[in-house]
């Protein structure tokens, strides 16, 4: 408070808040939140983790079946992250990655480089995933015009993906309604069709491939459209988020890179989720097959130990900013934190020692098989996914594959799943930015007791959910 006269802040605390919830009801913002209901209901508290559990302040546990946000991938309560995080901040706790930068930060470069396929070498680092597409986006534009195609600034990404919050990475968002309270946004992002197949297999009679083919040719027809000295870049997941978890068809992003060959545009490749052992390889697009121009990463790299991302570009990109007195006027306060890499340097170490990514590829099927078994609730119309990201489709009629009406969105996916699966004891994401979808993608750590936990839990939880409508 800045003035004496100024009402009060705080109301008197209902029995039913915690000083701490009724301290949070009124002054914290939570992100992507409806806060009308914590005026009258306690937001929960997480208290601390341990492994792949959560407890919160009043004692409850929960199993993690998201890593927090498609992040921890080493777990919870990682003493060793927690140490390296200590001992970098008692030796230097920070400093610019302007001109200057400092050991970690430039072993963190190597090694991500290392990973990256082909010769995506040129690591730049920021805060987060949004801040890297934003990133990806502007060095792209800049990259044309450094080699004489100045007009090429546009980007086509798919509907209904998620890219980020910043007006640059929204406008490559393909959900509208995100983007509505913040329009008008910067121009350029333009949309094709996503792959998600399970709404197209009745037209496409089941072939895959095909459909992919399809999918991927809208690519090259948006390209023709807005005219190919136009466009600067495609960006895609390599399995797309929003929407819950629309695999690759087989054969899609061989068909992308030779579209993205053909009209000289850079291939985008968003691995905010997918990268770091998410899908059993440190990059997605090595499990699928293509070598994009550019990365895009973030979540796992510190299994959340830290906030850092990063966008990782091949040395085309990089060549015209290696000569005269060109360079990328960009950057972030806190991109290249020396705490947060050193950080994601321990974390991959464990990565690596525990043979993480292999633990994917050893479980990834029988994850997708031990959740498949909730096929049988009428609720279920789908269940997919790869490595340790899965979606359950929610629908009214499993053989028309029918859509609630926006009443019942509201009553399962707004009010009543959030809350019961975290009462249930299970921590996951119901969505309905586009179709309602149930997400899941716990720590790497976890395995088969975990996988029949989780569906034991969505399994009584839909049940009463189906009751509902």
């Amino acid at each position: 408070m800045t003035t004496t006269d100024a009402a009060p802040t705080t109301t008197e605390t209902p029995s039913a808040f915690t000083p701490l919830e009724a301290a949070g009801r009124d002054h914290l913002w939570m992100h992507f939140s409806r806060m009308a209901p914590f005026q009258e209901k306690p937001m929960r508290v997480i208290d601390h983790a341990e492994g792949v559990y959560l407890w919160d302040d009043r004692g409850h546990r929960i199993l993690d079946g998201l890593a927090g946000l498609f992040v921890v991938q080493a777990g919870h309560g990682r003493q060793e992250l927690a140490s390296a995080a200590a001992d970098q901040a008692a030796k230097l706790a920070y400093f610019p990655n302007w001109g200057t930068t400092s050991r970690p930060v430039i072993e963190l470069a190597e090694r991500l480089a290392h990973y990256a396929p082909g010769s995506l070498n040129r690591v730049f680092f920021t805060s987060g995933g949004g801040e890297a597409v934003e990133s990806a986006w502007k060095v792209a534009k800049q990259y044309f015009k450094l080699t004489g195609k100045p007009q090429k600034h546009k980007v086509i990404s798919r509907m209904s993906a998620y890219h980020g919050t910043t007006h640059g990475a929204l406008a490559i968002t393909g959900l509208p309604a995100m983007k509505q309270a913040f329009e008008p946004l910067a121009p350029g992002g333009f949309r094709v069709p996503n792959t998600d197949f399970y709404r197209a297999s009745d037209e496409w009679g089941g072939d895959e491939a095909a459909f992919g083919l399809w999918a991927a040719n809208r690519i090259e027809e948006a390209i023709l459209f807005e005219g190919a000295d136009t466009v600067a870049a495609v960006v895609l997941e390599p399995v797309q988020n929003s929407g819950g978890c629309f695999t690759p068809p087989p054969g899609y992003f061989e068909r992308v890179r030779a579209i993205c060959d053909r009209y000289d545009v850079l291939l985008v490749s968003d691995e905010v989720i997918c990268a770091f052992g998410r899908h059993g390889t440190m990059f997605a697009c090595e499990k699928f097959g293509y070598e994009p121009d550019i990365i895009t990463c973030a979540k796992g790299m510190s299994s959340g130990y830290g906030p850092i991302g990063a966008m990782i570009a091949n040395e085309r990109v990089m060549e015209p900013f290696l000569t005269g007195t060109d360079f990328f006027p960009h950057g972030y306060t806190f991109g290249g934190h020396p705490v947060s890499a050193a950080v994601s340097l321990a974390n991959l170490d464990i990565v690596e020692r525990e043979g993480l990514n292999q633990r994917v590829l050893d479980n990834e099927a029988a994850f997708g098989a031990t959740l498949s078994k909730l096929k049988d609730l009428d609720i279920v119309g789908d269940v997919r996914g790869d490595g340790y990201f899965w979606a359950i489709e929610l629908v009214r009629d499993k053989g028309s594959k029918a859509l609630f009406d926006a009443a019942e969105r509201e009553l399962l996916i707004k009010q009543f799943l959030p809350g019961a699966l975290m009462d249930n004891g299970l921590y996951c994401r119901p969505d309905d930015r586009v179709n309602p979808v149930i997400q899941l993608a716990p720590p790497l750590i976890a395995g088969q007791a975990e996988f029949d936990e989780m569906e034991q839990i969505l399994r009584g939880t839909l049940q009463q959910a189906q009751a509902l409508v």
